[in-house]
């Protein structure tokens, strides 16, 4: 209860200087191409990807705060560095119960690790910034209080990884949580370590077939499990 206070009572967590009625279109034009890409089929994935990455940055161009805004400082890292240290210990116990019932993939090597997971860890980062600079932000701007913001930025997060049950499922833990610890922190960094820690162990922990691959959207829905020979 003490952190959640704390988190909610700031004052660097501050909503940006967007009217009300811009912030609303901004997260209904985002997120509504960022769903259209999600559920799309090919090529016309390919093409709204496009659409939604120059959408977004022209958007971020012109209501950008500044990097220390954004969470991307220094200040704080130790402080929130404890989240990376929880990611850890939950990707330990994850891995150790993987390894018991044989589901653990590792790579190989340590070079093979980076080289299957390097892409993922910049994409996670992609995502913590969306989550907290676009949405939180934006949220932070349409509703009252700076938990019914993180709740509703977390729910956008959420409902994005539909209809896969895993990722919807820990998206809502940790999408709620990451809101509440940049609020108290406002560093991204740690953020990013974290998610990208979580990601990851869930790729190597759990079968391929039961998560599909880490897919989402139409993805999951057309994944088809590989015949084994």
């Amino acid at each position: 209860m003490a952190f959640a206070v704390g988190a909610l009572s700031g004052r660097e967590d501050s909503a940006p200087k967007l009217s009300w009625k811009r912030a609303l279109i901004e997260i209904i034009v985002a997120y509504g191409l960022i769903l259209a890409v999600l559920w799309s089929p090919r090529p016309w994935q390919r093409y709204l990807w496009w659409v939604a990455v120059l959408s977004v940055l022209a958007i971020l161009c012109t209501s950008f705060q500044g990097f220390n805004a954004a969470g991307m400082r220094a200040a704080n890292f130790l402080r929130s560095l404890w989240v990376v240290g929880v990611a850890l210990l939950l990707s330990a116990a994850a891995v150790a119960v993987a390894i018991r019932l044989h589901t653990l993939r590792w790579p190989g090597s340590v070079l093979m690790f980076i080289g299957s997971y390097v892409a993922y860890a910049v994409w996670s980062g992609v995502q913590q910034f969306l989550l907290q600079c676009f949405f939180l932000w934006r949220m932070l701007r349409l509703l009252p209080t700076r938990g019914q913001a993180a709740i509703a930025a977390a729910g956008l997060f959420t409902l994005a990884h539909l209809p896969n049950p895993i990722l919807t499922t820990v998206t809502a833990i940790w999408g709620t949580i990451a809101c509440l610890v940049f609020l108290r922190y406002r560093n991204l960094w740690t953020l990013a370590m974290a998610h990208a820690i979580l990601g990851i162990t869930i790729a190597m922990t759990v079968p391929g077939p039961v998560v599909h691959n880490m897919r989402v959207g139409l993805g999951y829905l057309k994944y088809h499990r590989p015949h084994s020979r």
